[in-house]
């Protein structure tokens, strides 16, 4: 088997080292390298990570959008918490803990 092997390169010599080379030159120097194809292929993913991120974010934005615009006194609440509107007239103290965020409840 050993020899048989070793006749087959001696044989075809210049056509083994030409795969070689050419299998070294397609992992390490071509334009679309390996450790490109990988770095690619991690970038996809986290793109596709985005997207689900994103679609997953629109989902919830369109059933907020549903119960706000359901009538007109959840939409004055929304504007009330989230935009700190009021009405004429009326004073609005926004609370602020030690740590500078607004507490919402």
């Amino acid at each position: 088997m050993k020899n048989s092997l070793l006749a087959f390169v001696a044989r075809y010599r210049f056509y083994v080292i030409s795969t070689v080379i050419l299998f070294c030159w397609l992992a390490f120097f071509d334009r679309s390298n390996l450790i490109k194809q990988g770095e690619m292929q991690l970038q996809l993913n986290q793109v596709k990570d985005e997207i689900r991120y994103y679609e997953n974010e629109l989902k919830k934005v369109k059933e907020e959008e549903k119960d706000v615009l359901g009538s007109e006194a959840s939409m004055e609440k929304y504007a009330r918490e989230k935009y700190y509107l009021k009405k004429e007239g009326e004073t609005v103290f926004v609370l602020v803990d030690e740590e500078d965020k607004v507490i919402t409840e």
